[in-house]
């Protein structure tokens, strides 16, 4: 079982920065992904960043060149660089850990932080 816990979400004025950060408690073996996803009121939620234990990261086309993501394998922690945030970046923002064992997939999430970005 792993348990993801996020911080660092708020209110931010548009032009503003944020980091998140989402620790992994638990064993999330040598082989895994970490990412983030975000979720607007009345939208579906959809993957922001993610990062392989490998160090490549995928990143959605909204965000590219304004958000990084950052990972601390020692830690089994990874965190969210956010810049340049506009109101459409409102969102409640969730950590997703996918592990792999004996051939399953696991899929774990947090309990989702709040950015809001306004004015």
């Amino acid at each position: 079982q792993v348990q993801l816990v996020e911080s660092g979400g708020g209110l931010v004025q548009p032009g503003g920065s944020l980091r998140l950060s989402c620790a992994a408690f638990g064993s999330i073996g040598r082989m895994n992904v970490l990412g983030w996803y975000r979720q607007a009121p009345g939208k579906q939620r959809e993957l922001v960043a993610a990062s392989d234990n490998d160090g490549s990261t995928n990143y959605a086309d909204s965000i590219k060149g304004r958000f990084t993501i950052s990972r601390d394998n020692a830690k089994n922690t990874v965190y969210l660089q956010m810049n340049s945030l506009q109101p459409g970046d409102t969102a409640v923002y969730y950590c997703k850990c996918i592990t792999y064992s004996l051939g399953h997939q696991y899929t774990y999430w947090g309990q989702g932080t709040q950015v809001t970005v306004s004015s």
